[in-house]
């Protein structure tokens, strides 16, 4: 069985048996679990339903936060993608308006898949309902790419950390653009080396995000940074399969991201006492939402 400790060990065995990333680590899980693969896949579909269920709610006009900061961006976005598809064109403009929309479905208590946390739930189901629905994607291949971010999301976790608490945004948001860069990639038909390079490329392009959420609330930034994610995903992605490698290996990007997070000063962790929380507009939110 995988221990999920690193890249390469996922990769050499995917090369070994000349399968996909998703194929080892849904036999994998289903060892682990003592059920299916189809046990598996069904409950991988009902999280994917999910993400296209958050995003069209996200997307209809009047959603707010609870706290009243945004609401809407996701309605927006959409607006204006619809138009013209604006200077990104269509497909990425309506994949970040997905991302800001499970973001504003969140930010409103509403229900999301953690992918792999709350704060970075826009950035894989913006890739992949967009991949479905703009490129027309199969839907089973796109569950099974969700098998592939989530094996390299264990990895991250257990090499260093997905929380915002404990390595700043770049475990978060970085680590959503990496997942979802690397299911973008088998989508593609890249190898498992490419899913390696993209994840790693995603991840180095956030090194260092820092977490400074104003008020304490996944709101201000987060739900912009989701979409900033989207684009890197795709990007990092598309730059594996034209055959651009990383350099540094995808396990030395996650070993200097953990470095960089424990360099990280405490005030930078979601701890809203650093970076935009501090700014005085940051603290203007703080006071509307909380009081004196």
């Amino acid at each position: 069985m995988l221990t999920y400790n690193s890249v390469k060990e996922l990769v050499d065995l995917a090369v070994q048996n000349k399968c996909r990333i998703s194929e080892i680590c849904i036999k994998d899980q289903a060892k682990k679990m003592g059920k299916t693969e189809e046990e598996l896949f069904e409950q991988m579909e009902k999280c994917f339903d999910t993400m296209c269920e958050s995003a069209e709610w996200g997307e209809q006009e009047g959603r707010r936060s609870t706290s009243g900061l945004t609401g809407d961006e996701g309605y927006l976005m959409k607006k204006y993608a619809e138009k013209d598809g604006g200077l990104m064109g269509k497909p990425m403009s309506r994949a970040v308006s997905r991302a800001l929309a499970v973001s504003n479905c969140n930010a409103a208590m509403g229900k999301i898949v953690a992918t792999p946390t709350a704060g970075s739930c826009g950035i894989l189901p913006g890739c992949l309902i967009t991949a479905y629905k703009e490129r027309q994607m199969p839907k089973k291949d796109i569950v099974m790419s969700i098998f592939t971010a989530a094996a390299f999301g264990m990895i991250i976790a257990q090499k260093a950390s997905i929380a915002g608490a404990q390595g700043g945004c770049q475990a978060e948001c970085g680590s959503a653009s990496g997942m979802a860069a690397a299911a973008l990639v088998e989508l593609m038909g890249g190898t498992p080396q490419m899913c390696a390079d993209a994840l790693a490329i995603a991840i180095v392009n956030q090194e260092g995000l820092v977490c400074d959420p104003v008020a304490g609330l996944v709101e201000i930034p987060c739900i912009k940074r989701n979409a900033s994610g989207v684009v890197i995903a795709f990007s990092s992605a598309d730059m594996a399969l034209a055959g651009i490698e990383a350099k540094i290996p995808a396990d030395e990007c996650i070993d200097a991201m953990r470095e960089v997070g424990d360099a990280m000063s405490r005030d930078l962790k979601e701890t809203a006492t650093g970076g935009l929380a501090a700014t005085p507009t940051g603290k203007k939110y703080r006071t509307q939402v909380f009081g004196e």
